[in-house]
């Protein structure tokens, strides 16, 4: 039970859900969320201001975390109505910033810093003769200690236990293999972007809930999903919702991205877990999934003791060779139903696969940066055609490697 508690301090830091939940009570008729509208950037990297204009007033609750060196805003849900690529550009103290959905409910706000600083102002002022109502964030420099310093005190005040979210699932009787999806990102973490403005996060959920629903229809298997909306999930929290759920099965379902200067990579990779890469491409994409909450604004430091411990601790000997074996099941069903990279089975040290006791891969369904890829992931019927080869690479898994451990010797 202090394990669960320390879990969901940490989810308190992330959210004034109390406060929320009033502010959301305030909605005119017809409007569920305020609206940001617009935003300005000035000052320099003495005395840097950040306005943005929101349609009511709300609620916020300002921290820092370092390395790097960020300020984060948590505010009820808002709706982003800001120009395109807002926040790409900085100015002063702040590089750049980004916003999105934590959680129904709630929505965040992460500046990516130049320096370390202290939050002289972060308010907002309701609306008032004709001006609309203001989210005002004033930054001046300060020195690391100082900045280190306001962070300890920052967790010690927002120490709030909320109950937890996932419980252990009870026996249900039910003996079918319980297979859990991830599709990666979600919420402020919009993953990797095409040129045209499609968003990994929104590809990835829409090929999980086509394959969910395959799975189901065919009887054999129970599924979990980490997500089912456009909603943030912490890597370690992934990896806690496979276990606490005791599954069988778990797969990460991502899609890639490659810089024009780099070439025009295409086709799906399937990766399992190795503390040393299979190839520096491999090593990049790892680095690259697991700054996933470091975009949203998580402090890895807080993580609890347990799930902290999964992230150090190397999976068991079986576990990782019946992922290799699955990975392996899957290249064979998916080569039949879509492209695949010129090496489509790799590994790297993904967090999101290192729970000791399920066999886990994480899939990179094509490059988003590819245009006959991008078509591919986009199109209902490649949906339908590689959630089918998926399906199949499952049910020989689970009908041949895991039976056979079942029938074999102890």
């Amino acid at each position: 039970m202090a394990v669960r508690a320390a879990i969901w301090a940490f989810f308190g830091v992330l959210l004034t859900a109390a406060g929320w939940a009033a502010d959301r009570s305030m909605a005119a008729p017809g409007e569920s969320f305020p609206v940001a509208t617009a935003f300005r950037l000035g000052g320099d990297e003495s005395d840097t201001r950040f306005v943005m204009d929101l349609s009511r007033k709300i609620e916020l609750h300002a921290f820092t975390l370092a390395d790097p060196y960020r300020v984060v805003l948590d505010i009820p849900q808002v709706t982003f109505a800001l120009p395109p690529k807002a926040g790409e550009q900085g100015r002063g103290l702040i590089k750049a910033f980004r916003f999105g959905l934590m959680m129904p409910g709630g929505s965040r706000m992460v500046f990516d810093l130049s320096k370390p600083v202290r939050i002289e102002k972060a308010f907002v002022m309701a609306a008032a003769d004709g001006a609309p109502a203001r989210l005002v964030l004033e930054l001046t420099p300060t020195d690391r200690e100082s900045f280190l310093r306001r962070i300890a005190l920052d967790e010690k005040a927002m120490h709030v236990e909320l109950p937890p979210r996932h419980e252990p699932k009870a026996d249900t009787g039910d003996s079918r293999p319980l297979v859990v999806l991830d599709p990666g990102h979600g919420g402020i973490d919009t993953g990797t972007e095409s040129p045209g403005g499609v968003m990994e996060k929104n590809i990835v959920l829409a090929f999980a809930k086509r394959l969910r629903d395959r799975l189901e229809k065919s009887g054999k298997y129970r599924v979990v999903m980490t997500r089912t909306d456009d909603t943030f999930v912490p890597l370690g929290e992934r990896v806690r919702i496979a276990r606490d759920a005791g599954a069988a099965l778990f797969m990460s379902i991502h899609a890639d991205s490659m810089p024009h200067h780099e070439g025009d990579a295409q086709g799906a990779t399937v990766y399992t877990l190795s503390e040393k890469a299979s190839d520096p491409e491999a090593a990049k994409v790892a680095e690259e999934e697991n700054r996933a909450d470091v975009i949203a604004g998580v402090d890895l430091k807080t993580e609890p003791d347990d799930v902290a411990g999964i992230l150090i601790d190397l999976a068991q000997r079986e576990t990782k060779t019946f992922s290799v074996q699955f990975a392996h099941d899957l290249v064979g069903e998916l080569k039949t139903a879509t492209r695949l990279h010129q090496d489509p089975i790799k590994s790297a040290g993904f967090r999101v696969l290192r729970a000791p006791d399920v066999p886990s891969v994480l899939v990179e369904l094509g490059y988003v940066s590819n245009q006959d890829d991008l078509k591919s992931l986009t199109s209902d019927s490649w949906r339908d055609r590689t959630a089918d080869a998926v399906a199949k690479a499952i049910d020989v898994y689970f009908a041949t490697h895991v039976a056979g451990r079942r029938a074999g010797p102890n």
